[in-house]
């Protein structure tokens, strides 16, 4: 099992969160300001949207160096459409920018590896069990 995530909220401000993973530096969360939030940090969905992103681009990063393919950096941007997110449904339009990679085979191979980062697995094939409880 991982360590804890903590999160407490942060004295003087609304909804500003601080963020402990153990080993690192702390990272803060907010919400916009529409909401009552400060809008000084990113906001819980910002989170969900980072986490997909930075996976596709560490995955298809991890294969290029396997492959040692000429992968110089990668560029992911990702865009979310939450507008039926009530509805149950939410959209996330992701696009990768290579650098270095102009063979298309090997640009076509990586964009598909991309699809088997572990966080999309997690967000569209797993089912997530959540246990609150208070202490």
């Amino acid at each position: 099992m991982h360590p804890p995530i903590t999160v407490i909220s942060e004295r003087n401000h609304a909804f500003r969160q601080r963020v402990v993973v153990e080993g690192l530096e702390d990272l803060y969360a907010d919400v916009p300001k529409v909401v009552g939030g400060e809008d000084s940090a990113p906001d819980p969905h910002d989170y969900f949207d980072i986490a997909l992103g930075t996976c596709k681009a560490i995955t298809v990063q991890m294969y290029a160096k396997r492959k040692e393919w000429p992968l110089e950096g990668i560029t992911v941007t990702v865009r979310r459409d939450d507008s039926q997110e009530k509805k149950g449904l939410y959209k996330l339009e992701v696009a990768l920018e290579l650098h270095g990679i102009d063979d298309p085979e090997q640009r076509a191979r990586l964009e598909d590896i991309s699809h088997r980062c572990p966080i999309q697995r997690l967000m569209t094939d797993s089912t997530v069990e959540i246990a609150t409880r208070l202490v």
